[in-house]
């Protein structure tokens, strides 16, 4: 981060609730950007796709601006709660309870370490 260069990429309105993504978010940040995809690729949370996307698109993203691809790591990655959908479960005697349907903001920066 010698330069100041960044490469960001984000995947908004995610179907995936902030709660669970920044589980596997929190295990990237900071580490090297091939590792951090390796350990995405073999991790079994549904998020860690969504999460891999978005790395792999920041990635190609500074591979365009002829960034050296091997010093890359993750410097920023974060999780933000997006808008929720509001449906409504039928319960018993008539009543009915909220489901919140959540949405997630995934924002991940590499840069050259």
């Amino acid at each position: 981060m010698d330069d100041g260069q960044t490469w960001t990429a984000k995947h908004r309105f995610a179907r995936i609730a902030p709660r669970k993504a920044r589980l596997v978010i929190d295990q990237i940040r900071g580490q090297r950007c091939d590792e951090a995809v390796e350990q995405l690729k073999f991790n079994p949370r549904r998020s860690a796709v969504f999460i891999r996307q978005v790395l792999k698109a920041a990635m190609v993203s500074a591979d365009e601006s002829e960034a050296d691809m091997s010093r890359l790591v993750v410097a920023e990655a974060k999780v933000d709660g997006g808008p929720y959908f509001r449906r409504w479960r039928p319960k018993d005697r008539g009543r009915v309870h909220p489901i919140a349907k959540r949405t997630s903001h995934i924002v991940v920066t590499v840069a050259e370490g």
